[in-house]
């Protein structure tokens, strides 16, 4: 189990963990029904972060932000002594969770995407953790969601019973969703991403050697090219040049962020 504290990339908080430590800090608080917020960040929520103060100022406050892509993950390793062997990749990390979720009995909450999409992973994630109680699930709105629709929501959550909500808004969306959420809900809440869409087979996965070499996005642009081009194509050099003067110590990235959110953004 690796459990290095944070390391700052680009002046976001990276939490130095492995799937182990990830995923004991997870069950510690699921058991005890306290508020945790955890994202497992690749390039792309990273950098937004950068380039969002507001964002930023909610990513640095949370509780677990996993090294998700590989590129995150090397730059951990270059600018930190603890030598992480591989990422901490979100859909991974919900099996992870929903395991030791069935192992120990505490159930679950499904938060976003399509009602068609959730009854797909429901049956999915069922056949995978027979054992697995999934307390409930709610699809997205894909609008802005009202003040009573939030409170609804809260309230629907905390009633079924779930030790655990995984949310699946895209980023950055469920990050912002999971920061203003977390102590409403009082439990774990986890920014999963497209662990919904994969795990439910809408989307496929890259294949393991690219994963590994850090090409994923490389597979997933070939997949949604009209949505994805600008995220990679933009992003991925700005992340690059980043991640160098960094570690050459030619320009500090500091994490502090005074530029609280004017007010809170609500998705559903």
């Amino acid at each position: 189990m690796v459990d290095g504290g944070k390391q700052s990339v680009l002046g976001i908080q990276i939490s130095v963990v492995d799937y182990a430590a990830a995923t004991a800090k997870i069950m510690e608080r699921a058991r005890l029904r306290q508020p945790m917020a955890v994202s497992a960040l690749a390039v792309h929520g990273l950098m937004s972060g950068v380039l969002d103060p507001e964002l930023k100022f909610r990513l640095n406050r949370f509780d677990l932000l996993c090294p998700d892509g590989q590129p995150v993950r090397w730059a951990v390793n270059w600018m930190s002594k603890t030598r992480l062997t591989d990422r901490v990749y979100g859909p991974l990390l919900t099996l992870h969770i929903c395991e030791a979720a069935a192992r120990e009995g505490l159930g679950i909450f499904l938060f976003g995407s399509s009602a068609e999409v959730l009854a797909k992973l429901e049956t999915s994630l069922a056949a995978r953790f027979p054992k697995l109680n999934i307390a409930g699930r709610q699809p997205s709105r894909f609008r802005k969601a009202t003040a009573d629709e939030v409170a609804q929501d809260v309230e629907t959550i905390r009633i079924s019973g779930a030790s655990i909500v995984l949310v699946g808004l895209g980023c950055p969306r469920q990050e912002v969703w999971a920061f203003e959420m977390r102590e409403a809900l009082s439990v774990p809440v986890l920014a999963v991403g497209a662990a919904f869409d994969f795990h439910a087979g809408s989307l496929p996965m890259a294949p393991s050697w690219m994963q590994r070499a850090g090409l994923e996005w490389v597979f997933r642009l070939w997949q949604e090219p009209a949505r994805l081009w600008k995220r990679y194509f933009y992003l991925n050099p700005l992340y690059v040049g980043g991640v160098f003067l960094q570690v050459t110590g030619l320009k500090r990235f500091e994490p502090a962020s005074d530029k609280q959110p004017a007010k809170p953004m609500r998705f559903g």
